[in-house]
């Protein structure tokens, strides 16, 4: 590609990326998100629920692109990605028509396979804008895809399904239909974004490909920041997956049944109110500290969450100011780890890696648990309605955000001490760094 007529600074230059990067997520939500639209209403197969059947299939397949990704995304080459994203998402779309052709129950295979390779799609459309000195405000823009194009594309299949007539089955395949003119413009688009300018690794460090032996260097020095970061993000994901694939069923229960427009019009709100956020944020020019306030970030999000689902089971505020002020509170979260904290992480501790490793990781074991815990409602509550369960998810993801949040903080402080110490012990007597480094902890 070209890109010597575009710098990497610039109105141009972040609408360019912005635009990219939103059109390109999004339309990859037409090819995964449709199902969630559907509600199969009668359907039971082996004593199951068949949304339920369908949802942890394709969920299950997305789960293992996500350990797929962990290698694949981190070790992949600059040239490779368009052809990647391409690839990927016509093998899902693709499934989808085997899935409406191929007689049920048999054909949720299709959904496990229409999963598998979508799950590598962010990891690889944000290699496109990490890296750079304004990574926070071109992830920002992404993050408008994740919260609402999903209740943009779930909108557009009840449509097929209330005024077209169009099954259950088919709907999903013809939406990803409707988005494929979109899919196109977006990957052209991210073809036109120049890589990292020189400043740009000055100020963020140079991300690179990484290979099985600095993958495991990495994991080896980060291990419990790695785990508790992942525990926050996979709470986070099994929250979302749930809030996500079930909002038809939660806003009937709400007295909402067959209000097309409330599922995006509630997520358009929360986008506004999570970017609003995420701009003020991203003004902090210091690494470490914008590192440090995404941490304090997660644990007010689990606050507002917790205590949001108090309020709203109390009688003290609406079904709507709850879905927005729960959905916020997630999304903020969410939209941090993408945009901004493993980013200053990297950048922090200068280390020399990529995004895609520490997304991979940490979606892997969040989608996971949305699997676990699909199996558990199915098996262990299947009586209990919706709502109920949702409510109490959301207890029990505040409570272990906030905790988790809270060790984490204190585990990088104390990595950065240890570091700090163990540099200054190196250069005044790097014979004595072992000895002396012990004091350290």
């Amino acid at each position: 590609m070209e890109h010597s007529n575009i710098r990497t600074r610039g109105i141009k230059f972040n609408l360019l990326c912005i635009a990219a990067a939103l059109i390109t997520y999004m339309s990859m939500y037409a090819f995964r998100k449709p199902l969630s639209a559907a509600t199969f209403e009668g359907l039971n197969y082996w004593g199951l629920d068949y949304k339920i059947i369908a949802i942890i299939a394709q969920v299950i397949g997305y789960t293992c692109s996500k350990f797929l990704g962990i290698r694949i995304v981190s070790s992949m080459k600059h040239s490779q990605r368009i052809a990647y994203i391409l690839g990927l998402i016509g093998v899902a779309w693709a499934a989808l028509f085997f899935f409406a052709w191929v007689p049920r129950p048999y054909n949720v295979v299709f959904l496990f396979i229409n999963g598998l390779p979508l799950g590598m799609i962010f990891g690889i459309v944000i290699s496109f804008l990490e890296g750079r000195r304004n990574t926070e405000l071109l992830g920002a823009g992404l993050c408008v895809s994740f919260i609402t194009a999903s209740g943009i594309v779930k909108s557009v299949g009840q449509y097929m399904i209330v005024y077209w007539g169009v099954s259950d089955f088919w709907m999903p395949f013809l939406v990803g239909l409707v988005f494929v003119p979109l899919l196109l413009l977006g990957v052209w688009l991210l073809g036109k974004i120049p890589p990292p300018s020189e400043e740009d690794k000055m100020l963020r460090n140079e991300r690179t490909p990484m290979n099985g032996e600095e993958r495991r260097k990495f994991f080896h020095d980060f291990s419990w920041g790695i785990v508790l970061s992942t525990l926050v993000y996979a709470t986070l994901t099994v929250y979302r997956d749930l809030r996500d694939n079930f909002a038809v069923e939660l806003w009937a229960q709400m007295g909402h049944k067959g209000d097309v427009g409330i599922l995006a019009t509630s997520e358009i709100c929360i986008a506004v109110l999570v970017l609003t956020m995420i701009a003020c944020m991203i003004r902090v020019i210091n690494n470490r500290k914008a590192f440090y306030i995404n941490i304090l970030v997660f644990i007010s999000g689990g606050f507002v969450l917790f205590t949001s689902t108090y309020l709203f089971s109390c009688g003290h505020c609406s079904p709507i100011v709850w879905m927005i002020t729960s959905g916020f509170s997630l999304y903020l979260c969410y939209a941090c780890f993408h945009t901004m904290f493993f980013e200053r992480w990297i950048a922090v501790f200068r280390y020399t890696s990529n995004i895609g490793f520490l997304i991979c990781i940490s979606d892997s074991y969040g989608y996971l648990g949305s699997v676990g815990v699909l199996i558990y409602k199915n098996f262990f509550n299947y009586d209990m309605d919706w709502l109920f369960f949702i409510k109490t998810v959301a207890y029990v993801a505040g409570t272990v955000i906030m905790a988790a949040s809270a060790t984490m903080y204190f585990y990088f402080q104390r990595k950065e001490k240890n570091s700090m110490c163990a540099a200054m012990e190196t250069e005044k007597n790097p014979a004595a760094l072992p000895r002396e480094k012990a004091a350290c902890f």
